[in-house]
């Protein structure tokens, strides 16, 4: 008997499966938005300040109020995109990350700013995790994979590192509100393409979100991330600053014990056993919490110590730029000759020893020895380490586990970015006083490098005691 197709089904358009590059390209243009976001405001942060009135408290608060929102938030997001959809969420977060972008760019008040930024980093939260998750699952595991993940994490890279450039091109040329401008046409032009040729693809288990997860892990972020801020005014010892380390720290716990007895957790504790994941993202959470704060101390330094303009300040930046990526690029090559743990360790050494330069930085330095060598090496480490890292990250679990684990990775180089940004730059501060002289802020910011030179340190033993030799297989 044969069987004929309803009329619904007869008129339905046939859509084209999209080839594997088109859908690794509208992946990395989104990864390219959420870490240009995170970069991109630190060359127009004198602007901002000029603009709104922000106090130095503030500067760091446009900054961290995205990448809090970002990192807590991240992990809900990536199982959002296991559970509805990541096609649906990856419309969801670049919709949600363009319209904040835009109301960013057009605020009258310093509450309005951060308001929005944080918007923008829950956008983020949600177009990340599906942006690592869409490679993943359009190329199979291999050496294609890699090279997709590489190209992926170079965008990621370039990203952050061309924030400096297209920020000091915008603040110079237009004003510190086009930084945030920017994002609102080429968001509406990757969600029209989004929309039309990504395929959807999800685990479809009917579970619920871990919501009560997700805010207590934000929430516990930002309480940490605030008490640590405190310390420059009031000391490590004072109420002001114990009271909320103290109940950010507890908030944390709380999430963890949420999470042990959850049914359907945001974060399954159980995930960690296996150790490509687990050491994977413990280095990832190192590395981010010293490679977070280079730009934001290479463009203070090079505007208020040097007296770069915006303009030459991003220029200064552009061989990091291109360090990076390259950085990226040749890591899978050397990933099939050495080993991914092998290369996260020599990529995280150059990088050390690039952070280890730049805090030798003197308030009358020179371009090529201030900011050049220096500042090739951490980003060209960082594109090297980079790749194996996340590679490491999401080997070794099961399919319907591949939005949250993508999710875990990106909240381990966020949040260990939003802490090292507040700790080091207290660091910076409580050595510069209450003076503004060009050598006082060169001191914090050498001593900021010379901890996070510590930091790396303790990552790169990390990494070479604890990382797989081999990535794990899926189980």
């Amino acid at each position: 008997m044969l069987r004929v197709p309803d009329a619904a089904t007869a008129r339905a358009p046939r859509r084209r499966t999209p080839p594997p590059w088109l859908a690794v390209a509208l992946a990395c243009v989104g990864q390219f938005l959420v870490v240009l976001d995170i970069s991109v405001v630190n060359v127009a942060l004198p602007s901002m300040r000029t603009g709104l009135g922000l106090s130095e408290q503030g500067l760091q608060w446009v900054v961290n109020a995205y990448s809090i929102a970002f990192a807590g938030f991240m992990l809900l997001g990536g199982r959002a995109g296991d559970l509805y959809g990541r096609k649906r969420m990856f419309l969801v977060g670049l919709g949600l990350f363009t319209l904040a972008s835009l109301a960013g760019g057009l605020a009258q008040d310093d509450w309005q700013l951060l308001l929005a930024r944080a918007a923008q980093g829950l956008g983020a939260a949600v177009l990340a995790p599906s942006t690592l998750t869409l490679v993943t699952s359009a190329v199979p595991e291999g050496p294609a994979r890699a090279r997709a993940i590489a190209t992926w994490t170079a965008v990621g890279a370039g990203g952050g590192a061309a924030g400096g450039f297209v920020g000091g091109v915008l603040v110079d040329t237009l004003s510190w509100r086009w930084v945030l401008l920017i994002n609102v046409p080429i968001g509406v032009l990757v969600l029209a393409g989004a929309a039309w040729w990504l395929a959807e693809g999800r685990a479809g288990d009917g579970r619920r979100l871990d919501l009560p997860g997700a805010l207590l892990v934000t929430a516990g972020l930002a309480t940490l991330a605030f008490g640590i801020s405190q310390t420059e005014a009031e000391g490590w010892t004072a109420p002001p600053t114990l009271v909320p380390l103290g109940a950010g720290l507890a908030l944390i716990a709380l999430f963890l014990l949420v999470e042990a007895r959850a049914k359907a957790p945001l974060m399954p504790l159980g995930l960690f056993r296996v150790r490509s994941v687990s050491s994977a993202n413990g280095a990832m959470f190192l590395s981010g919490a010293a490679m977070f704060c280079m730009w934001f101390f290479m463009t203070l330094y090079a505007q208020n110590v040097l007296g770069y303009t915006p303009l030459e300040a991003g220029l200064a930046l552009v061989p990091s730029s291109l360090a990076v990526v390259v950085g990226s690029k040749i890591a899978p090559r050397l990933m099939r000759a050495a080993g991914a743990r092998t290369v996260a360790v020599l990529g995280t050494l150059v990088a050390l020893s690039g952070f280890a330069w730049q805090s030798t930085m003197t308030a009358d330095g020179a371009y090529p020895t201030a900011i050049l060598f220096p500042g090739i090496l951490m980003m060209l480490g960082a594109g090297l380490a980079g790749t194996p890292l996340a590679a490491l990250a999401t080997s070794g679990t099961a399919p319907e586990e591949a939005g949250l684990v993508s999710g875990l990775i990106n909240t381990s180089r966020t949040m260990g970015g939003s802490l090292g940004l507040a700790v080091l730059s207290t660091v910076a501060a409580a050595r510069t006083g209450d003076s503004a002289t060009p050598q006082a802020l060169t001191e914090g910011y050498a001593l900021a490098f010379r901890t996070g030179t510590g930091v790396l340190a303790v990552g790169l033993v990390l990494m070479w005691l604890w990382l797989p030799r081999k990535a794990a297989a899926a189980h």
